[in-house]
């Protein structure tokens, strides 16, 4: 109980009944490229990142692996700002989202105090994880989920976190800014 993995083998994202993940083998590959040399050179450019945040709070938490509210604000907040947009402009989040008792509260709690730094608004952004498709991919897991964002943002549709059927009672859902996103939506441009 209240472990990492979950006993069923299915990762439920966001979902009251979510007691961890599934832990998989994946490997994956993005190209990054500066934006005006892909478009001198012709190439299919999927997304194009914004912005970055990077840091390491394993000095102010229990351990390397546990999450932490604080670490998580500041390299959203860092994301945002370096990236010269308003988090009311974003209309989908991919989270990390393991579906364990501990992260996925505290992923949530840290979006929501990142983003209430510019809005108060609430039920604006969908939010999902790749993991409730293909599990934990281990080293893997963060590319995979940057691949799935950049192919919703190709074909403008994000695609359902399956699992989900009702939140995690843990998660504040209807006073934060994020709606899960349990079925195919279109995600038109603009």
């Amino acid at each position: 109980e209240g472990a990492m993995l979950s006993p069923d083998g299915h990762t439920r994202t966001f979902d009251a009944q979510a007691k961890g993940t599934s832990f998989n083998d994946g490997a994956a590959v993005v190209l990054l490229k500066r934006l005006s040399d892909a478009l001198a050179d012709g190439d299919q450019i999927y997304a194009v990142v914004r912005g970055v945040g990077i840091n390491n709070d394993g000095g102010g938490k229990a351990s390397f692996t546990a999450p932490s509210v604080e670490g998580q604000i500041a390299v959203i907040a860092a994301a945002h700002d370096d990236s010269g947009i308003e988090p009311e402009t974003i209309g989908y989040v991919e989270a990390h989202g393991t579906a364990t008792p501990l992260g996925d509260p505290v992923e949530v709690e840290a979006l929501t105090r990142a983003f209430r730094r510019h809005t108060e608004a609430v039920g604006f952004c969908k939010i999902g994880s790749v993991k409730s498709n293909v599990g934990h991919l281990v080293t893997a897991a963060g590319a995979a989920g940057l691949i799935k964002t950049a192919l919703a943002l190709t074909h403008e549709v994000i695609p359902p976190t399956i699992h989900y059927s009702s939140p995690n009672p843990r998660i504040d859902f209807a006073t934060s800014p994020f709606v899960v996103c349990n079925r195919l939506e279109a995600w038109p441009r603009g």
